[in-house]
């Protein structure tokens, strides 16, 4: 694993208004932080050679969106699996969101979209049904909030 990143403030500036809109001009950021384009190109390709920026991506509000179910599944596993064994198991699982491994109790957190009640069903059985995991407790999203910067 490599040394962390060195990043003054003004790079952190920048992270926060990529943070809100990753789609945001390079002359309004440059605005917002006091120099001109060239610098802040130079130093978010910086930040992407550093690997602080891995990639851009979009926030989607499925609450916008007819159709679909979000949920938060606590695991419990029946061994000692390291962390690797944890990623491989679910990365297997599409539904699969996001995986969180916790110290403590639960052993991970995942978040999963599926399309209704009988596919969260089937999720959970298939994390089930692999003899790697001793319980789940499954709770349904019904509004989601993020902090954006």
């Amino acid at each position: 694993m490599s040394e962390p990143a060195v990043i003054d403030q003004t790079d952190r500036e920048i992270l926060d208004l990529l943070r809100e809109n990753a789609r945001r001009p390079l002359r309004e950021i440059a605005e917002a932080v006091g120099l001109t384009v060239a610098p802040v190109q130079r130093r978010i390709a910086r930040l992407e050679r550093l690997g602080v920026i891995e990639r851009y991506t979009v926030q989607i509000n499925h609450g916008r969106i007819t159709g679909g179910i979000e949920a938060v599944t606590e695991l419990q596993f029946a061994d000692d699996l390291d962390l690797a064994q944890i990623m491989e198991y679910v990365a297997g699982i599409p539904e699969v969101e996001e995986v969180l491994t916790l110290a403590g109790d639960p052993d991970a957190l995942l978040r999963v979209r599926v399309d209704g009640v009988e596919d969260l069903r089937r999720v959970v059985s298939r994390l089930r049904a692999g003899g790697q995991i001793s319980s789940t407790k499954t709770l349904v999203v019904l509004e989601q909030w993020t902090r954006m910067g």
